[in-house]
């Protein structure tokens, strides 16, 4: 049968580094243009992926069968939405949308024209978030208590750019960008949230968004979620810890797939996910705990997904429905953390 066309919209790291890569890697997926002004970023679609740079989505739709927005995130509604409307089904990079009512709109969007949406929510394919997966589902921490999770950096000085420096009219800062992930694995494996408390920040001179933001969340199954998004740690955390009845389970540093990529290495070649030995986290308790090894990092599962759903019309990788959910959840997390109190969903 004939690949999949794929327009992408963006070529900055996240379509440079993500999107591309892992799209090109995908059998029945062939990308086809990409929009970028940019005449170095259009020499290396051209050059790498066969791929027409054009200025606009405008001149983008009509070359292709699917669209990915990995623009900047203010943009991400008003592109799906025009893509939707123009009969095209639609991947778009987290955040979906600044808020949960924007959202539901292109959600009902989709469904009222029966076209794909789905959100590039990479990390639930990250290897150590699969790990911990497998050993919930698995019962092996027994009950469990709390739950940790932690993306932290050591940026003091800013790069720059929308992200840091713009405001809330961006969609910028971590707890949207770094925080749609934590938000998103939190609610994955404890399910619905009751209560939420936020303290964000702004700590670094010039930026603009939140750079230091610490959520706690309370789910309906009793397990509290603590979740920390800084660029300001000189001294990182464990990614998760996670502390059950019979045991624990820590893990420190993050998945090796984001950096592979940013390497250029090829996301569909034997060991692509794979996580040496010396990163493995630990399982047990301080009196027995032993190395766990890592799940297979596993990236490209989330566009293999995306080509069997229109293919096949199987479901979507992400179901957008569960993003509006997170949509909610930071919501009321910068809503905690502007009136210094806690919130409550439902």
């Amino acid at each position: 049968m004939d690949d999949i066309q794929v327009g992408l919209i963006g070529y900055g790291p996240a379509g440079q580094f993500f999107h591309g890569p892992l799209v090109h890697a995908t059998p029945g997926l062939r990308l086809a243009a990409v929009v970028t002004r940019n005449p170095e970023r259009a020499a290396e679609v051209e050059r790498k992926y066969g791929a027409a740079a054009v200025p606009d989505a405008e001149t983008l739709f009509p070359r292709c069968d699917l669209v990915v927005v990995a623009s900047p995130n203010r943009t991400h509604v008003p592109l799906a939405t025009e893509a939707l409307a123009s009969g095209l089904p639609v991947v778009v990079d987290k955040p979906l949308a600044a808020t949960a009512e924007e959202a539901t709109r292109l959600v009902a969007l989709a469904k009222e024209r029966n076209l794909l949406l789905t959100v590039f929510q990479n990390r639930r394919w990250d290897g150590d978030f699969l790990t911990l997966r497998a050993l919930l589902e698995e019962g092996r921490l027994g009950r469990v208590a709390r739950f940790e999770s932690r993306f932290e950096r050591w940026r003091p000085r800013p790069k720059g750019g929308w992200r840091e420096s713009g405001g809330a009219q961006e969609v910028g800062g971590l707890l949207y960008d770094l925080g749609s992930h934590l938000v998103d694995q939190a609610l994955q494996l404890f399910g619905p949230v009751r209560t939420v408390y936020a303290e964000s920040d702004a700590r670094r001179e010039g930026v603009g968004s939140d750079d230091d933001t610490f959520v706690a969340l309370t789910h309906d199954s009793g397990v509290r979620s603590h979740l920390w998004m800084s660029a300001v740690t000189g001294r990182l955390g464990p990614r998760f810890r996670v502390l059950g009845s019979t045991g624990a389970y820590v893990k420190y540093g993050l998945d090796v797939q984001e950096d592979r990529l940013r390497a250029g290495a090829t996301p569909d070649q034997p060991g692509f996910g794979d996580e040496p030995q010396d990163r493995w986290g630990l399982l047990g308790t301080d009196d027995a705990a032993r190395p766990l090894p890592t799940a297979p990092g596993a990236y490209l599962a989330f566009y293999r997904g995306v080509e069997s759903a229109l293919r096949d019309g199987g479901p979507a990788p992400v179901d957008p429905a569960g993003v509006v959910e997170a949509l909610k959840v930071i919501e009321a997390a910068r809503l905690s953390s502007l009136q210094g109190m806690l919130t409550h969903l439902g």
